[in-house]
């Protein structure tokens, strides 16, 4: 979407820039700002999805685009996360009462996002965008809850997919511990240790046998020569 900061006044464009850096130092709770230092008319967020909702645990991005006509008209609010939800379009668009009819000039960018993180909160299915997420949350809340849930865990949880895994805390396997070739190197080895070994125990008995025979032969010929 194109830039309207050259549509904007200057006094407009101080003002927001004002309430954008106001809002990125002090944001309201379980928002997060992240604004542009090329344009100021595009504001990137991310919300946390609201605890005893079907969002909990979510982190949802969403950005907030202001028009030529800003501040007599409201900014335009679109969710970069997939998500389930009554007042939010297919394409990410989001229908809310204080983005339209409701909007007063005098209302923030503060008062836009903590309004729709309300949104999240309590759905408004009179003016949905997605026609089946509303039927659903007035028909059968289970299945509503279920499936916006089901998209929460896909899409807004974990944000690590594709990246790189981190190697696993604690010692580490020696690189031939899975190799099978290794372990029957290591067997054999073992077996041949064990085999030199019973090796020379039995021959360490049969030297001693002898030496034992030896000696009784001397003695039992002293004996003899003594009865001569």
């Amino acid at each position: 979407m194109n830039s309207n900061v050259e549509n904007l006044p200057p006094q407009v464009l101080r003002l927001v820039y004002k309430e954008v850096s106001a809002l990125a130092a002090d944001p309201p709770e379980g928002i997060k700002i992240y604004p542009s230092e090329e344009d100021i008319t595009e504001l990137h967020t991310a919300i946390e999805g609201p605890e005893g909702t079907p969002y909990a645990g979510g982190v949802f991005r969403m950005r907030l685009v202001l028009g030529k006509d800003f501040p007599a008209a409201p900014p335009r609010g679109y969710f970069l996360t997939k998500i389930f939800h009554p007042n939010v379009g297919h394409k990410g668009e989001i229908c809310v009462n204080v983005l339209k009819r409701d909007w007063k000039a005098e209302l923030g960018l503060r008062h836009v996002l903590l309004t729709i993180k309300c949104l999240l909160i309590h759905p408004n299915p009179e003016s949905a965008l997605n026609e089946e997420a509303g039927r659903l949350l007035l028909e059968d809340y289970k299945e509503y809850a279920s499936r916006a849930r089901l998209l929460t865990e896909i899409h807004a949880m974990g944000g690590t997919s594709g990246a790189p895994q981190e190697p696993a805390d604690g010692p580490q396997p020696k690189k031939h511990a899975g190799d099978p070739n290794k372990r029957v190197v290591g067997a054999g080895l073992a077996t041949m240790a064990a085999g030199v070994n019973n090796s020379n125990g039995s021959s360490s008995g049969t030297s001693s046998s002898n030496t034992n025979i030896v000696a009784k032969k001397k003695t039992d010929k002293k004996r003899a020569l003594r009865r001569l």
